[in-house]
């Protein structure tokens, strides 16, 4: 089972922190299969404090919804093109199989091999049976398939039509029955009949297979040889020899070309729905390339999906990697408001009115006894200092700061050093596009039967504002429209001045609402608010609050 840490949307830098120390947490405490992910991309903050402390970014996960390759069989058994049909039906019976995938050389799916196909070969309809006795095979192979022993002449590899024929009436009856074939490449089934096995001879025969072990005449032997004539002999009796050696017909012969097929990246429930309406036994499972990477059934659709997850920094699934909902979700732990968040089972649910999700994530670690990584906790700090402003949000608790004054003592660094070498690097606004800057740390929130959007970024000062300011108000109401939300938000804030810039384009009902006072068009300046947890959503949900219903 893999156990997914992975933190919300657009991911802002304690949410990453938190996904990775919390993973790195719970392989300490003994746990297996644990990875840290992202369900987005990082920014020049991030890139920098992960490059600082030497860690890996976690792995960037899109979209979790349950996909073909989740529950297809791996350990696929296929059979060659060239192959036998006898070898197929080997293995389909020792695996309990109803069928198998072809493949070519390099492994590329080329059809299906059913039962019903080989059913229908060994076992024509009576306006079929007479051609029953044609096979196009090699004599090798022909001869492989029953375990016979060569007694004179060669066995040639080339595949070509056979016809099987058994010498089990009278000699006056076979001659001429066998001149009708003279044309024909003929393998003569026959047991301890030397007349007939001379009579074979002299027809030029393209192969004898004496049946029940019995042995040749040495005239016999002598005149086969004389007539370059190969002779075969077989353990079986000639009913059985002839049945297994019908089953030297190569699979090529009876494949089914046309079918369907799966990629592994396929949604899961989008090819439950194929499928429910196909009567495949099996679906092959291809790469890009068409090879052969797994095999589906109908019962596979039925497992259990080998993942589940923790979400860190968030609890409600409107912010959660897409797919969350059809994934066990077996922990949360979180610092924001109840998001409604409901489960079908118990779950450890961590909600800690602190700082950050960093500092849970490093009281997890304190409450367990288990030693801090010095990295881990540099990313820890990162988080919390990300997250609080370094302490000077409205957010930070006594919590918060004893944790981070164990977190530098362990990370040996200075968190003010820190704080400024984090907030120096990369700029929002000078480095992002305006759609990049609104979705950088955009949070989706529904209340009161309305949908919203609330973002932030965080600069050093206002001073490039004004150039980007259309560009953001316009990104706003492209999101808005686009989404059909009530309104799309972003705050801007100058973590010097600890002042906002609240930029919102919405409904007039709702704009209408806002009373901070109004420094442009669609732009409020919000003194003292640097918080969208703790001061900015509160008062936006009020604001929702107001519009009538």
């Amino acid at each position: 089972m893999q156990t997914i840490v992975i933190g919300h949307r657009n991911p802002d830098m304690d949410s990453i922190c938190a996904a990775v120390g919390y993973a790195e947490f719970k392989r300490l405490n003994g746990q297996s299969g644990v990875i840290a992910a992202r369900a987005g991309n990082t920014n020049e903050r991030i890139d920098f404090v992960l490059e600082k402390f030497g860690v890996p970014p976690p792995v960037l996960i899109n979209d979790l919804s349950p996909r073909v390759g989740d529950v297809m069989e791996r350990n696929v058994f296929s059979v060659r093109t060239d192959s036998p049909v006898y070898d197929a039906i080997q293995l389909i019976d020792q695996k309990l199989l109803r069928g198998l995938p072809v493949v070519d050389g390099e492994n590329r799916c080329v059809g299906l091999l059913s039962t019903f196909k080989i059913s229908h070969h060994l076992f024509p309809s009576r306006e079929e049976a007479s051609n029953a006795r044609l096979i196009i095979a090699s004599l090798a192979d022909i001869v492989s398939t029953f375990g016979g022993t060569l007694i004179t002449g060669s066995l040639s590899s080339d595949t070509a039509e056979q016809l099987l024929m058994v010498g089990a009436m009278a000699q006056d009856s076979f001659q001429p029955r066998l001149q009708r074939y003279k044309d024909q490449r003929v393998i003569l089934f026959v047991g301890d009949r030397p007349h007939i096995q001379d009579l074979a001879i002299s027809e030029q025969v393209h192969a004898i297979v004496v049946t029940g072990g019995f042995p040749l005449l040495p005239a016999t032997d002598a005149a086969a040889r004389a007539a370059n004539i190969t002779i075969i002999s077989s353990p079986h009796d000639t009913a059985t020899t002839v049945l297994l050696a019908r089953g030297a017909v190569r699979v090529d012969r009876m494949l089914e070309s046309e079918y369907l097929s799966f990629r592994p990246d396929t949604l899961l429930e989008q090819a439950r729905d194929i499928a429910a309406e196909s009567a495949a036994f099996v679906f092959p499972v291809l790469d890009e390339d068409g090879r052969l990477v797994g095999i589906l059934s109908k019962s596979d659709f039925l497992k259990e999906i080998p993942r589940q997850l923790i979400l860190v920094d968030h609890n409600e699934l409107t912010q959660a990697v897409h797919g969350a909902d059809k994934v066990p979700i077996v922990e949360i732990l979180d610092h924001h408001k109840l998001g409604g968040f409901s489960s079908s089972t118990p779950m450890l649910f961590w909600n800690n009115p602190v700082g950050s999700t960093s500092s849970i994530v490093t009281m997890c670690f304190q409450h367990n006894g288990i030693p801090i990584p010095k990295a881990i906790a540099g990313l820890l700090m990162a988080g919390l200092i990300s997250d609080t402003l370094n302490l000077t949000s409205p957010t930070a608790t006594p919590i918060d700061r004893q944790i981070l004054a164990h977190l530098s003592t362990v990370a040996e660094c200075d968190p003010r050093e820190l704080a400024e070498s984090i907030f120096s690097v990369g700029s929002p606004l000078m480095t992002m596009t305006a759609e990049q800057a609104i979705n950088a740390d955009s949070k989706i929130y529904e209340e009161a039967g309305h949908r919203f959007a609330v973002a932030q970024i965080e600069e050093l000062t206002f001073a490039h504002f004004p150039e980007k300011r259309d560009a953001l108000l316009a990104a706003l109401e492209a999101q808005r429209q686009r989404d059909g939300l009530l309104f799309s938000s972003l705050l801007v804030t100058d973590i010097n001045d600890q002042t906002s810039l609240l930029l919102v384009r919405g409904t007039e009902a709702f704009l209408h609402t806002i009373d901070y006072p109004l420094r442009a068009p669609y732009i409020w300046l919000l003194a003292g608010v640097v918080s969208r947890k703790k001061q900015l959503l509160p008062y936006l949900l009020n604001c929702v609050e107001k519009l009538p219903r």
